[in-house]
């Protein structure tokens, strides 16, 4: 385990490193990013304006959702950044190399990238949790590890579904279009209160898109506590990482095949 984590680390640190060769970009690309997420949320800012709450849902609820989410998709795919192209990678034959190292298959290739705007969805997540703090005036130290346990969790479902929706690329080839139309299904319905959503919608939402298990339900989860929301939030984030793990390594058997190793020099 011990050098496991060193091994991440080092690949943190490189991506970090190479990212900064280039610091103007990568400064460019963080500000973007939180631009576009302020945009983004003027939407609901314009909507409460009007109407002040919605099945219970008010604007610093909105706050505590985007504090979520955001900190969760940012750091998912900051830290894992090879989960946003492993379809690609799979329909390219570019596994060779990791299957080459003496390293974790999975875990090398996610670590081996980060995205540069992620980092800016990461702190506007932060700043956004620090506003519903202020507009709310509610903080606790409890507070604060319901929240950093909830991001934990989601963003391990986060991570969990993209490597388990672009594994499918194993059986289907290049599944590129699928896996872009499963990205964005999963972060618009994780912005939006799930009171919104009954019967049908709901459920599917905990399911086959695990937004539920993204947003709403972690930003519950940190403005109250409650064992129910905690159970669900890690059971939620160990079935998906379960899940994706599972049908990676059967896929990766087909891949093994019939792929030869190449080794990057």
């Amino acid at each position: 385990m011990r050098k496991t984590l060193s091994f991440l680390f080092s690949l943190w640190k490189t991506n970090l490193l190479s990212a900064m060769e280039y610091r103007v970009a990568f400064l460019l690309q963080v500000f973007g990013m939180m631009l576009n997420n302020a945009f983004y949320f003027l939407f609901w800012v314009i909507f409460f304006d009007r109407f002040e709450q919605v099945n219970g849902w008010a604007l610093e609820d909105m706050f505590m959702l985007f504090g979520v989410v955001a900190v969760a998709f940012g750091a998912g795919t900051y830290l894992f950044g090879n989960a946003l192209h492993l379809a690609g990678i799979i329909a390219n034959g570019e596994l060779d190399y990791y299957l080459s190292l003496p390293k974790p298959v999975l875990l090398h290739m996610l670590a081996s990238r980060s995205v540069a705007s992620s980092a800016g969805d990461f702190l506007y997540g932060l700043f956004s949790f620090v506003v519903a703090i202020v507009v709310t005036g509610e903080f606790s130290t409890g507070m604060l590890a319901r929240y950093l346990l909830a991001c934990v969790a989601a963003m391990a479902v986060v991570v969990g579904f993209l490597v388990l929706v672009q594994s499918l690329a194993f059986w289907i080839g290049n599944a590129s279009l699928l896996t872009g139309n499963a990205v964005n299904a999963i972060i618009t319905f994780s912005l939006y209160p799930i009171t919104l959503f009954d019967g049908t919608a709901k459920l599917l939402l905990f399911t086959v898109i695990p937004a539920a298990f993204v947003g709403a339900l972690p930003a519950q989860f940190v403005r109250t506590f409650d064992w129910a929301s905690l159970g669900q939030l890690l059971l939620g984030a160990i079935v998906f990482l379960g899940l994706a793990i599972v049908v990676f390594y059967r896929g990766l058997r087909r891949y093994e095949s019939g792929s030869a190793i190449q080794v990057r020099m």
